[in-house]
C-alpha cells in the first residue's frame, strides 16, 4: 500500500485529498471526514492518477452542489479577538493579535486565550497553526478533569496500570491505546458530550485488558457501557463538528 496526499479545487475551496494506492481492481471516490478519498490500484501510471484527479474534482463539485453540508468541513475557520470558543461547558475568549514575528505563541490567561501569531504565514499556514495552538492550550486546561475521569473509570472497571494520560490533537482516531499502558485521547472529543467522551475512555481501557477488536474486546466495553452503540453513532454523525 502506498498513500499520498495533494489537494483539488472544489466547491470554491481547496480541498485536501488521500491518494491510496493498494491492492484493488476499480478506483473509488469518497469523501469521509475532511478529506476527499481516492483509492486505485497498484502500478496505475502517473498519467492515470492525473486523469482520475480531474475525475475526482468533477465528482466532488458535483457531491458538493447535491449536498451543501458536506462542505461544511472544508470550510476554514475565522479566529478573531473577542470570538468565543464553546469546548463542553467551557467557554474561551480569543485575543488574536498578528505580529512582525517568527513564529506562533498561546496562552490562556483566566478564561482568555492569547494568540500571538505570526504574519509571515499564509492563510492556510495559520489557519492550521491556530487549530493547534488552541487544542494544546484547551487540552492544559482540560488534562486534570480528564485524567482524573480516566482513572475513576479505570478503577471501577478494569483496573489495569496506566503509564500516561495524554490529550493530544488527532484527526485520525478518537483515542488510543498503547501496548505501553499510554492511553491518547483526542482533544476533538471535548466537543463531544461526557457520556460520549465516558464511552471512548472506556474502549481505550478495554484495550489495556484486550489490544484488539476481537468478540472478547467488545464484551469487555458491552458488560461496562451496554448501550456504546448509541455512542458510537453519535460520533460517527457529528465527526466534522469535533473540532477546533
Amino acid at each position: 500500500m502506498k498513500k499520498y496526499r495533494t489537494h483539488i479545487n472544489a466547491g470554491g475551496l481547496e480541498v485536501p485529498v488521500d491518494i491510496t494506492l493498494e491492492r484493488r481492481y476499480d478506483t473509488r471516490f469518497g469523501i469521509t471526514g475532511k478529506r476527499v478519498t481516492l483509492r486505485m490500484p497498484l502500478g496505475v501510471s502517473a498519467d492515470f492518477i492525473r486523469q482520475q484527479l480531474s475525475g475526482l474534482q468533477v465528482w466532488a463539485q458535483k457531491q458538493f452542489e447535491l449536498k451543501p453540508a458536506l462542505l461544511e468541513p472544508f470550510e476554514g475557520k475565522t479566529y478573531n479577538t473577542g470570538h468565543v470558543l464553546t469546548v463542553g461547558k467551557r467557554q474561551y475568549v480569543l485575543d488574536v493579535s498578528l505580529e512582525e514575528r517568527a513564529t506562533h505563541t498561546a496562552r490562556l490567561i483566566g478564561n482568555t486565550i492569547s494568540l500571538q501569531l505570526s504574519n509571515k504565514s499564509t492563510p492556510m499556514q495559520l489557519t492550521k497553526s491556530v487549530k493547534t495552538l488552541l487544542s494544546r492550550v484547551v487540552a492544559g486546561d482540560f488534562h486534570p478533569e480528564i485524567s482524573r475521569r480516566v482513572l475513576d473509570w479505570n478503577d471501577r472497571t478494569f483496573r489495569q496500570g496506566i503509564k500516561s494520560i495524554n490529550l493530544k490533537y488527532n484527526h485520525s482516531n478518537w483515542g488510543s491505546c498503547s501496548a505501553h499502558s499510554n492511553v491518547n485521547l483526542s482533544t476533538r472529543l471535548l466537543f463531544a458530550p461526557d457520556e460520549v467522551q465516558d464511552y471512548v475512555i472506556l474502549h481505550e481501557l478495554a484495550h489495556l485488558v484486550e489490544l484488539n477488536h476481537s468478540h472478547r474486546f467488545w464484551a469487555l466495553v458491552a458488560q461496562h457501557m451496554p448501550d456504546f452503540e448509541e455512542k458510537e453513532g453519535w460520533l460517527k454523525t457529528n465527526r466534522a463538528k469535533c473540532d477546533f
